[in-house]
């Protein structure tokens, strides 16, 4: 009996400490810029495999959405995905992207606030930052990129080198799958814009709404800097919008970390 009663407190302690272990597990710490290199060390040894490189942008959005919408929102995702992906760390984001020229002005260098550096600088720390993750034993490495201007600069160094990963299914998800959404349940193309519109507006809002300035919600207005009608976003259709990024950003994701290595482009 006092043998029948020890096991069965054995086991109950060790059921407790599996579950104390999976929900430790569940709630890891994902972003890369909090753990220590050796808790960053012993994480890889222990199976996490993927880094995911977060990439906003510093840009005008109108007058009603903050000029770090992109790097907040990317930062948000990333973790998310990293966390449903379970073997993933996130890189800090990269918030200085190639946005135009700058004398004279062009694309979202008209508007104050934004910052831009040149495609070639651009494209050297994304190849660096590479190889310090891969370096460090991180074997596939993916793109996030938030913003639409820089997606021929991911696939050119994807292309490059190996085992690294433009994922233009993250930008697809947040911008037409994420239209088709709202007009589904009857918002127009031209409302959900294409800059700084409702669907932007959504997305900010179920992010942080501190990144909406609420009062200055208007109808386009020409030199506002914004493409669509954001009056009637709300959080709720932000959230529909998120969960749409991440599932299809995880599935993306896992599909190419598993398939062979591909030869790098010259």
């Amino acid at each position: 009996m006092t043998t029948s009663k020890s096991i069965r407190r054995a086991l109950a302690l060790a059921t407790l400490a599996l579950a104390a272990a999976g929900a430790t597990a569940a709630g890891a710490e994902v972003r890369l810029e909090h753990l220590t290199w050796t808790e960053l060390r012993d994480r890889v040894a222990a199976g996490t495999t993927i880094a995911l490189v977060p990439i906003g942008g510093t840009e005008q959005s109108g007058s009603h959405l903050v000029l770090g919408k992109h790097n907040v929102r990317v930062k948000a995702l990333a973790e998310r995905i990293a966390e449903r992906l379970g073997n993933a760390v996130v890189a800090p984001v990269l918030a200085y992207v190639p946005e135009g020229a700058i004398e004279p002005p062009t694309q979202h260098m008209r508007w104050p606030g934004t910052l831009t550096i040149p495609e070639p600088v651009f494209e050297a720390v994304l190849e660096s930052t590479v190889r310090s993750l891969q370096r460090a034993g991180l074997r596939d490495v993916v793109f996030l990129g938030d913003h639409g201007g820089y997606r021929r600069s991911l696939e050119r160094v994807a292309a490059r080198l190996p085992r690294v990963h433009a994922l233009p299914e993250y930008y697809r998800a947040a911008t037409e799958d994420f239209a088709r959404q709202l007009q589904a349940r009857g918002h127009t193309a031209q409302e959900t814009g294409n800059h700084g519109g409702l669907a932007d507006t959504a997305l900010a809002l179920a992010v942080d709404p501190a990144l909406v300035r609420s009062d200055r919600l208007q109808a386009p207005r020409a030199g506002d800097g914004a493409d669509g009608d954001p009056r009637r976003a709300s959080a709720e259709l932000g959230r529909l919008g998120l969960e749409r990024i991440v599932e299809v950003s995880v599935a993306a994701i896992r599909e190419r970390v598993a398939a062979p290595a591909r030869m790098p482009r010259p």
